[in-house]
């Protein structure tokens, strides 16, 4: 299993087309065959950062969620609004449990 966390910071004032983008990618991800959790979200303490933390069941559950057009979409925008580089760290994890 493959966790990632994804993040990145906007320039100002761009932060608001740049989630319009990314919004466009939840649903579509979540119905790609091995995707088990896709979530976007706004940063809380970084007005001007988005965080996705996405889970694949395996390699192949991310190559067909990357190969999206939506997710392209994100793609040619960054250029255009990040602030800096993205931040992303892959997580391989062997099993999963409720926390709960």
């Amino acid at each position: 299993m493959d966790v990632i966390r994804f993040k990145v910071k906007c320039q100002p004032g761009e932060v608001d087309k740049a989630a319009e983008v990314f919004k466009r990618v939840i649903a579509p991800s979540r119905q790609v065959p091995g995707v088990l959790s896709f979530d976007i979200a706004r940063c809380l303490d970084d007005p001007d950062a988005i965080i996705a933390t996405e889970v694949f069941e395996d390699h192949g559950a991310r190559t067909r969620q990357e190969s999206l057009a939506e997710v392209a979409d994100v793609m040619a925008l960054l250029p255009n609004v990040l602030a800096g580089p993205p931040e992303a760290t892959i997580y391989h994890a062997e099993f999963a449990e409720a926390a709960m």
